[in-house]
C-alpha cells in the first residue's frame, strides 16, 4: 500500500455541550490548517437533538472539506457513568457521519494526542493550545479549546501515521486492546 503525501484530515474532540473540530491539510512534510472551531450545542434540550446536530455538522465538514480520513479522541473512562454513556453517543454519532461518506476513521487517547503534540501526556489543554499554535503558525488561540483539541487529533494523527487505537491492538480484540491497556481495566 501506497502512503498517500497529500490528503486532508478531520479532527474531532466529541462533546454533548461543545465538540471541537479541525481540519488539517498535509502536502509531503508540509502541514496546513484548513479550518477548526466548535460546535455548541448547549442550548439544544434533548441528547437526540444535539446527537442529530453533531451527524449535522460533522457531515456538512466532510461535505465541504472532503477529508480522506477522519481521527476522533477516545472517550476516557471516568466514574460518572451517564457522561461516559453521552461522551459515547456523541463519539459513534460523528463516527457514523465519517463512515456513512466512506471516510476511515481512527481513535486517539487524550493521553496519546497529547503526548503526540506536547510530548508529554499529561500536558494541559493549554500547553497543547500553544503548540498548535507554533505548529500550524495559529493567528491567536480560541476561547473554547475544544477547537484547538479537534485540531489536535488531526495532528495526531498525521505525526502516529495513521496508527491508533484501532490498529494498535494485538489480535484486533477487546482481549488484545486490554492486554495493550491493563491500566484501562479497573476493577470494582
Amino acid at each position: 500500500m501506497v502512503k498517500k503525501t497529500d490528503k486532508i484530515i478531520l479532527g474531532i474532540d466529541p462533546g454533548t455541550v461543545v465538540m471541537g473540530y479541525g481540519l488539517i491539510h498535509v502536502k509531503g512534510k508540509e502541514m496546513v490548517m484548513l479550518n477548526y472551531g466548535i460546535l455548541q450545542l448547549s442550548k439544544l434540550k434533548t441528547q437526540p437533538e444535539k446527537l442529530k446536530r453533531i451527524f449535522d455538522r460533522v457531515d456538512q465538514l466532510i461535505a465541504e472539506y472532503k477529508p480522506d480520513e477522519m481521527a476522533i479522541e477516545a472517550p476516557f473512562f471516568g466514574k460518572n457513568v451517564q457522561s461516559m454513556l453521552k461522551l459515547g453517543r456523541a463519539q459513534g454519532v460523528a463516527i457514523a457521519a465519517a463512515l456513512n461518506r466512506n471516510i476511515p476513521i481512527e481513535e486517539y487517547t487524550p493521553k496519546k494526542i497529547k503526548q503526540s503534540i506536547t510530548g508529554s501526556g499529561n500536558a494541559s489543554k493549554e500547553q497543547v493550545a500553544h503548540m498548535l499554535q507554533r505548529l500550524l503558525g495559529l493567528k491567536e488561540i480560541p476561547k473554547y479549546l475544544d477547537a484547538t483539541d479537534g485540531l489536535a487529533a488531526a495532528v495526531c494523527h498525521h505525526f502516529q501515521g495513521g496508527i491508533g487505537e484501532n490498529n494498535k491492538s494485538k489480535s484486533g480484540s477487546w482481549k488484545g486492546f486490554l492486554s495493550d491497556n491493563p491500566q484501562r481495566l479497573k476493577n470494582n
